[in-house]
């Protein structure tokens, strides 16, 4: 069944001339709006407007101008079936044979730092998935195209059959057309669950493209990747990404995501072993974050929040690590860090907003899947609350601060020793909160690195007086945690008895 009419209306130009030309090529007549019947016609192409074809003007700012039934009519009815001929015919409907939509950029409006509510309003499309879902919906008749990369194909298949398609392909693009409109409202319904304070029972994640792994933790286990991954990160340089890397580039974007002042992260196995700040120098910031733990990154991940200069890259080279994440590369550095062919080189596309916006985690559990929304809650100084006697120090609260930043990120029970700018012991993952504090002291000896004068991080309460006790026979000066333990009382006069600032957060970071 030839194509006799096609209705284009796109954001992403991309391509449409091309398809355009084809279209024309085998008698089909173009219906379009706005900006994209400004192309074809730029173009040289003949083309109607649709309100000349439904013969009722576009208003309202454009906001009606699909939503008519010469087009749904035209997309929707059942071509052979008698009845639906009939009710074509009594009320002018003609038959459009192709759409050609993408949809309003909603996803990048609100990805923007400076976009406003209103904006994203304005760019949830409502014309663009109607006509979609009519036309994927009466897709044994109707060829439906959502995205550029279809359009060779489109073309080929046009061409190849003097202005038909194939029923194999339109079962595909129809298929696409569900998950793209499945996808760009799940982006909405997530937008406005975050703008609005908004609890909800359902969830909903858009699954997105699927990228076949090597395989999963173990060599024995199944894994792909979906979702757009590669709209965040692009990979320089390096062998391909393991789920083992990808797990791990989550874990290090999300922790350097904390800081604002140039700052140095080490991970190892999701785990930070060491974190380092500088106001000038990514190289001092590094040297702070490596000093922590000078074992622990062998094969780990290095993450800056700074484009990563030659000075840090001489640092690094001779470390052997899986994973550098850096926002840019320094050319010079890029090249001397791809001298090692299999260390992969990973381009953080990650914008603040990205960084800290809402979101959800997905676990599997026995018989159905566990969701939770971030944890990306921060903490400033005004919300904490000090217990103790003793107020702490403008030096101890940029140091308990600093450090909160990483235990949030240490997996349960997790301790942190540091001072202002850096990691001094880091203890992690143990059954004891008392044991993760011992093993950060332990670390801190064995790096050499004194713990008088810094202060101790623990990312839930202290259960007893133990832990704290033992961080003021080390020299910590102050302490930062959730409190709400029945032992508060006793954890607080421990402190007070060893002369400790204490503040409480009010807010627990577990991660299991």
């Amino acid at each position: 069944m030839k194509i006799q009419r096609a209705l284009l209306s796109v954001s992403d130009k991309t391509g449409l001339v091309a398809l355009g030309e084809c279209l024309a090529r085998h008698g089909i007549e173009l219906l379009s709006t706005g900006g994209t019947a400004r192309t074809l016609r730029e173009a040289g192409l003949k083309v109607k407007d649709v309100s000349e074809h439904t013969g009722f003007p576009e208003m309202m700012d454009g906001r009606v101008k699909t939503l008519h039934p010469k087009v749904h009519g035209g997309l929707l009815y059942l071509r052979g079936q008698a009845e639906h001929e009939q009710q074509a015919r009594e009320h002018g409907i003609t038959p459009i044979d192709l759409v050609v939509v993408n949809l309003y950029p909603f996803e990048k409006t609100v990805a923007r730092p400076e976009s406003t509510l209103e904006e994203a309003i304005e760019n949830i499309d409502i014309g663009g998935p109607s006509m979609l879902r009519s036309a994927a919906k009466n897709h044994r008749s109707v060829t439906v195209v959502v995205d550029p990369a279809d359009y060779a194909e489109v073309i080929r298949e046009l061409d190849e059959f003097s202005g038909e398609t194939t029923p194999a392909l339109r079962k595909r693009l129809a298929a696409r057309v569900f998950a793209t409109t499945a996808a760009y409202d799940a982006a909405i319904s997530n937008f406005f669950h975050g703008a609005y304070e908004v609890k909800s029972p359902y969830f909903h994640h858009p699954v997105g493209q699927r990228r076949e792994l090597r395989y999963g933790e173990n060599p024995h286990q199944v894994a792909a990747l979906y979702g757009d991954f590669d709209r965040l990160f692009e990979q320089l340089h390096g062998k391909e990404l393991s789920y083992n890397n990808i797990i791990d580039i989550q874990a290090a974007s999300e922790l350097i995501g904390e800081f604002s002042a140039p700052t140095v992260a080490i991970l190892k196995h999701t785990n930070p072993c060491g974190v380092g700040s500088d106001a000038l120098s990514l190289k001092e910031a590094w040297d702070r974050a490596y000093a922590t733990d000078t074992q622990a990154p062998f094969g780990g991940i290095i993450v800056t929040n700074r484009p990563l200069d030659m000075a840090l890259a001489e640092a690094i080279r001779d470390i052997f690590s899986e994973v550098i994440i850096a926002p840019q590369f320094a050319p010079e550095a890029l090249e001397l860090l791809k001298q090692k062919k299999n260390l992969r080189l990973m381009l953080n596309r990650m914008t603040p907003a990205q960084q800290k916006a809402p979101g959800v985690i997905l676990r599997s559990a026995p018989g159905g899947v566990l969701v939770q929304t971030r944890d990306n809650k921060q903490i400033g100084a005004e919300e904490l609350k000090v217990v103790s006697k003793r107020a702490p120090t403008a030096e101890e609260l940029e140091a308990l601060l600093f450090n909160w930043r990483v235990v949030k990120h240490v997996k349960s029970n997790a301790i942190v020793y540091g001072t202002q700018n850096r990691t001094l012991g880091i203890g992690a993952g143990q059954m004891s909160r008392v044991d993760s504090s011992r093993i950060a002291i332990w670390k801190a000896r064995e790096a050499g690195l004194p713990l008088q004068g810094s202060v101790i991080a623990s990312d839930a309460f202290f259960p007893f007086p133990d832990g704290l006790i033992a961080a003021a026979r080390e020299g910590v000066t102050a302490a930062i945690h959730p409190g709400g333990s029945v032992k508060d009382g006793d954890v607080i006069k421990a402190a007070d008895d060893h002369n400790l600032a204490m503040v409480l957060t009010g807010v627990r970071h577990f991660r299991h």
